[in-house]
C-alpha cells in the first residue's frame, strides 16, 4: 500500500488521507441528489440516474486514485448535466439516450486530444499569471457556491444579489458551519473542515435543515447503462449513430468539449495548489495521467447515462483537510458506492452544512493573488478578467475564455503578437467560436 500510494513519502498519514477523502465526499455529496433530479427532466428514470451517478463517480474517482495517485475526485459535472437536460433534451427535443451519445462523442474526442498531447500543451502555453488567476477565480467561485447554497447570499430582483435572512434556519446552520470551520482552522485542529460539516448537519436536525430519512432504498437500476447503444425512439436508429451524424448535435458536442477541456484545467490547477502537486507557477505534476482519466470520464459518463464525469473543484476541500494521495480517492469512491444504496443518508448533508468548508477553501485558494504581476497590464487585465469572469458568469470556462481573448487582443494592439504562443491563438479562436455559437443559439 505504501509503495502504491506513497503516503509517508508525501508527508501524510493513512488517517489524514481517510479524513481528506471523507471531507471531499461530503463537500460534493450534493451531486447524488442533484444530478438525478436534473436528468429526470431529460426523461431518465430517477433510480437509473441515481445508480449511474453514484457508480460512474465511484469508478472514475477510484481510477484517478490508482492511475494518477492524486486527490482529485470526479462526478457528473454541474452545468454539463444541465446542458444534457435543458439544451439537448428539452431545447432541441432529442431523446436522453441521444444526448448521452453526444456526451460520449465529446469524451472520445477529448480523449484523443489528450493522447496527442494537445491538452497538456495548451496548459503549458498559458502565461503563468493567467494560470494563477484561474485558481484564484475558482476560489472566489467556490466560496460563492458555499455562501449561495447556505442562504447567506441570496437572489434579489433589484441588486441581483443580497444578504440572506440571517435568522432563517438555513442561515443559522451556515453561520455555525463557518464559525466552526474558521475557529478550528485558526487553532490548527486536524479535520477542521470535516468537523464543520458534521457540526452543521447535527445542528440542522432540530432546525429542520438536515432531514432524517424516513425510507431506505437498497435497489439499483442499470437501465441507463449503455445508453448510446440503445434505440432512439424518434428515429429507430441507434442513439450513437444519430449523435455522430446530425450537424446540430456535433456543434453541441463542441460546446461540451470546450467546457470539459477548460473546467478541468482550472480545477486541476486549483486543487494542485492545495494538494501540493502544483508549483508556484501552476505547473501540475503527473498531469498526463490526470488528464487521461478525466477525458475518459466524459466517455464513461455518457456510456453509463450519467452525463459527463469530470474533476470536482470541491476536491480542494479534501486537499485542504490533508489529502495528498490517491488513497483518499479510494475512500471517496467507496462512499459513492454506498450512496447507491443509502442515498437518503447523504441527503442529510445540506448546502448549509458545507458552507463553512467551501468558504474557508475559497479563502485558501485566494492566497496566491499577490503572486500575479499586477504592474504589467498585458498580464494583469486578462488575469482580472479570469478572476472576475469565473464567478460573475458562474462558469469556469467562460471566465478562462474572457481572459484568453483579452490577453491576445492586448498583445496584438501593443505590437507583441509574436510573443503569444501558437496554442494560445488556437485556444482563443476556439473560445471565440464557442461564444459565437452561444450567441447564435
Amino acid at each position: 500500500m505504501e509503495s502504491l500510494f506513497k503516503v509517508r513519502e508525501r508527508g501524510s498519514t493513512w488517517g489524514r488521507e481517510a479524513v481528506g477523502g471523507l471531507t471531499t465526499f461530503l463537500a460534493m455529496a450534493y451531486i447524488v441528489a442533484v444530478n438525478p433530479a436534473i436528468l429526470v427532466e431529460a426523461g431518465v428514470p430517477f433510480q437509473a440516474a441515481l445508480t449511474s451517478t453514484c457508480l460512474s463517480a465511484a469508478l472514475l474517482t477510484i481510477t484517478m486514485g490508482l492511475a494518477a495517485n492524486r486527490p482529485l475526485a470526479l462526478a457528473p459535472g454541474m452545468g454539463l448535466n444541465a446542458v444534457v437536460a435543458y439544451t439537448l433534451c428539452l431545447g432541441m427535443g432529442v431523446d436522453w439516450r441521444v444526448a448521452m451519445s453526444v456526451v460520449l462523442v465529446e469524451g472520445l474526442v477529448i480523449f484523443l486530444l489528450v493522447l496527442c498531447g494537445l491538452r497538456r500543451a495548451i496548459m503549458d502555453a498559458i502565461p503563468v499569471d493567467l494560470r494563477l488567476a484561474i485558481g484564484i477565480g475558482i476560489g472566489i467561485f467556490v466560496a460563492f457556491i458555499g455562501l449561495k447554497g447556505g442562504g447567506i447570499v441570496t437572489d434579489d430582483a433589484s441588486t441581483l444579489l443580497a444578504l440572506g435572512n440571517l435568522g432563517s434556519p438555513a442561515c443559522i446552520v451556515s453561520i455555525v458551519s463557518i464559525l466552526v470551520a474558521v475557529v478550528l482552522r485558526a487553532l490548527h485542529v486536524p479535520g477542521a473542515l470535516l468537523i464543520s460539516i458534521v457540526a452543521g448537519t447535527l445542528v440542522g436536525i432540530p432546525l429542520g435543515v438536515s432531514i432524517i430519512p424516513e425510507t431506505w432504498n437498497f435497489g439499483l437500476d442499470f437501465s441507463a447503462f449503455a445508453a448510446p447503444l440503445q434505440e432512439d425512439p424518434a428515429t429507430g436508429m441507434m442513439a450513437i449513430v444519430r449523435a455522430a451524424t446530425q450537424p446540430a448535435l456535433l456543434l453541441a458536442a463542441f460546446s461540451l468539449l470546450m467546457s470539459d477541456f477548460f473546467d478541468t484545467m482550472g480545477g486541476v490547477v486549483a486543487v494542485g495548489r492545495q494538494g501540493e502537486f502544483a508549483d508556484e507557477l501552476g505547473r501540475v505534476e503527473d498531469l498526463q495521467p490526470i488528464l487521461t482519466v478525466d477525458s475518459l470520464g466524459a466517455a464513461v459518463g455518457g456510456f453509463l447515462g450519467a452525463s459527463s464525469v469530470t474533476v470536482y473543484v470541491e476536491s480542494a476541500v479534501g486537499a485542504a483537510a490533508g489529502a495528498r494521495t490517491g488513497f483518499s480517492n479510494i475512500v471517496v469512491g467507496l462512499l459513492f458506492v454506498a450512496c447507491a444504496f443509502f442515498s437518503p443518508v447523504v441527503g442529510m448533508v445540506s448546502g448549509s452544512a458545507t458552507c463553512g468548508a467551501l468558504t474557508v477553501v475559497g479563502y485558501l485558494m485566494m492566497t496566491s493573488i499577490g503572486d500575479i504581476n499586477w504592474n504589467r497590464f498585458e498580464l494583469a487585465f486578462p488575469a482580472f478578467a479570469i478572476v472576475a469572469g469565473i464567478p460573475f458568469t458562474y462558469s469556469i470556462t467562460n471566465g478562462i475564455g474572457l481572459g484568453f481573448i483579452s490577453y491576445v487582443i492586448i498583445m496584438i494592439v501593443t505590437g507583441r503578437a509574436r510573443e503569444v504562443r501558437p496554442l494560445m491563438w488556437v485556444a482563443s479562436v476556439a473560445f471565440l467560436a464557442m461564444f459565437a455559437f452561444a450567441a447564435a443559439a
